[in-house]
């Protein structure tokens, strides 16, 4: 009888942890999947980022001219505060801050907190219990202070014009610009020293030490912060391509869990070289959108 209740206390140890964690990452994609599905039947999806235009097969938008798509979303764009979850991004209120960080905080649960799962699995480990949900708290602490800062940097682009209310860039040069930053950062020193420390996390030896949560969710922390020097610069690209772009955010989601599964630098390197490419070809085919754009081109056709 013994036996059988230290099965259970085992069980419910091993998968009490398990439900939470995965209880989250599904909360952040139904969020960002409601938010989605409450706009599709009325406003033209493509203006919220390249490929999210798949989703007109499910509007009145589908198979019509551009001309008179564009006309028409110019009409049905007031309704998109309406839908759920959407700022109104007319005055940056309190509620609009609110909204927008929830939506950032929904995306870290969704792209964030799968990548962290196999640090979490190693950690679980090397300490059993629910010691795991105490490091997941302070590896979210970290991303939700960027989802905050993500939520002040957006709230001004709005208010700058930089963003359209469906949160697209609406300047070319702040799309190239972040994509080309976020490929060069794939080979910085920095970017590096972080990826090791995510693929390779001292789990064994924070789990033989913690004698506290406070040490676990130190070393939630410590973890936050490597991810966060690791995959700033790809959750930035969101700002190229649309904020609340779903096909990009679960692009990047699993771009950014290979590179901290992979352990291969030729996999970071060939992201990079793909960023640099995407955004040199951006920068040809914007070249003659700004007299800035246009001088830029200029150098590269001495």
């Amino acid at each position: 009888m013994g036996n059988d209740v230290s099965s259970s206390q085992r069980f419910w140890r091993d998968a009490v942890p398990v439900l939470v964690l995965t209880g989250a990452i599904a909360l952040g994609w139904a969020y960002l999947g409601y938010m989605v599905v409450d706009m599709v039947t009325r406003m033209d999806m493509g203006a919220m980022g390249p490929g999210m235009e798949l989703f007109n097969q499910f509007n009145m938008f589908k198979g019509l001219d551009p001309a008179i798509r564009a006309q028409l979303a110019v009409l049905c764009l007031p309704m998109a505060n309406e839908a759920f979850g959407m700022p109104g991004l007319v005055d940056g209120s309190f509620a609009d801050f609110l909204l927008i960080f929830l939506m950032w905080l929904m995306m870290v649960l969704a792209m964030m907190l799968p990548s962290a799962v196999p640090m979490l699995t190693s950690y679980h480990r090397a300490r059993p219990g629910n010691a795991v949900l105490v490091v997941a708290a302070g590896y979210l602490a970290i991303w939700t202070g960027f989802s905050v800062l993500a939520t002040l940097l957006q709230m001004a682009l709005h208010t700058l014009g930089a963003l359209t209310p469906m949160m697209v860039p609406t300047i070319s040069i702040l799309a190239t610009s972040t994509i080309f930053a976020a490929g060069i950062y794939q080979f910085t020193p920095f970017k590096m020293a972080c990826l090791v420390r995510c693929r390779v996390p001292n789990t064994l030896l924070a789990g033989h030490k913690a004698q506290s949560d406070h040490s676990a969710f130190r070393f939630g922390l410590d973890q936050g912060l490597y991810c966060l020097g690791c995959c700033w610069a790809l959750m930035a690209l969101m700002f190229a391509v649309g904020i609340m772009n779903i096909i990009w955010i679960a692009l990047l989601g699993l771009v950014m869990a290979l590179e901290k599964t992979s352990n291969s630098r030729p996999v970071t390197y060939g992201i990079g070289v793909a960023l640099i490419l995407w955004g040199a070809v951006n920068l040809y085919f914007n070249s003659g959108s700004t007299p800035f754009m246009n001088a830029l081109a200029g150098l590269f056709t001495l």
